[in-house]
């Protein structure tokens, strides 16, 4: 199973609930850049293999706490054996944990005779993380509340050029760090027009990002001059886009900053809804 990442092409925050956490307006978008999960019932309890040992492979892995949710939830007996091949970097506002634990979810799904409703499956997917019900669909979608009440939106499959240049930027640490009181700008909008994204593309959590991190606004610039038609933070970050119009014109601009740039650099084109995984790896390049 194909697990994909995920744009922030819009992020609103609008206030912070009782609880600690925040209200927001996201529009996301799935990309073909996707993380590898293989899924099989075996056994008793549950394994996970991953190609990155840096990352945990028991309990404080998401993609092993979602495996345990669905066996509590459905009752299952039998063990869950996962295999996860990373594409997506970590920890960079692409959403790649949280689209793995969806891909679990799925899979495992599928595999005991789909015994959870997709009403039921995404209570639990909530429960794992705000992102994770999102990547159920794999469509974009407009997330309200903390972002687990979706709805669908239309967007064409824009082109991206991916940048990350690999600083430290923790989501906990950005909405800590937010200043509520401080964002400038209108209030949430409806108006996402999909031919002209250059009119509402924002992301709140950027201010954070770019005070930390002065030099984004650089590669930010950089992006810009290389042709995007806008450009943006992802989620938390420190990933950054470029949107283009076409696969050419975004992987011209991605040699452009290769020239100066050193830090992960991709290109990945915006699903617009179901398609085949089979063509997903032919729309990626890293550079």
């Amino acid at each position: 199973m194909r697990c994909p990442a995920k744009v922030n092409l819009y992020l609103k925050v609008v206030g912070r609930r009782p609880d600690g956490y925040h209200e927001l307006v996201t529009v996301m978008q799935p990309l073909t850049l996707a993380d590898t999960l293989t899924v099989t019932l075996a056994g008793k309890g549950i394994s996970l293999r991953c190609d990155r040992p840096d990352l945990p492979q028991g309990e404080e892995n998401l993609v092993w706490r979602a495996a345990r949710q669905f066996q509590e939830e459905t009752g299952l007996t039998q063990g869950v054996r996962l295999r996860l091949s990373k594409r997506i970097p970590v920890a960079a506002g692409l959403g790649g944990g949280s689209s793995d634990a969806a891909g679990t979810l799925l899979a495992l799904n599928k595999l005991a005779g789909k015994p959870l409703p997709p009403d039921h499956l995404h209570r639990v997917a909530s429960r794992l993380g705000a992102d994770v019900p999102f990547f159920l669909a794999r469509e974009p979608a407009v997330g309200r509340g903390t972002g687990t009440q979706l709805s669908p939106v239309t967007l064409l499959p824009y082109w991206y050029l991916l940048v990350n240049p690999g600083v430290p930027l923790s989501t906990r640490w950005v909405y800590e760090n937010l200043d509520l009181a401080g964002l400038a700008g209108p209030p949430a909008t409806e108006a996402w027009d999909p031919e002209h994204p250059e009119t509402w593309v924002q992301n709140d959590l950027g201010t954070v990002a770019l005070k930390r991190f002065p030099e984004l606004a650089d590669l930010l610039a950089g992006l810009s001059d290389a042709g995007a038609w806008c450009q943006g933070i992802s989620g938390s970050g420190p990933t950054l886009f470029g949107l283009f119009p076409t696969r050419e014109a975004a992987h011209q601009a991605g040699l452009r900053l290769r020239r100066t740039f050193r830090g992960w650099l991709a290109v990945a084109r915006g699903l617009t809804g179901p398609e085949p995984e089979t063509t997903w790896e032919h729309h990626v390049w890293t550079i």
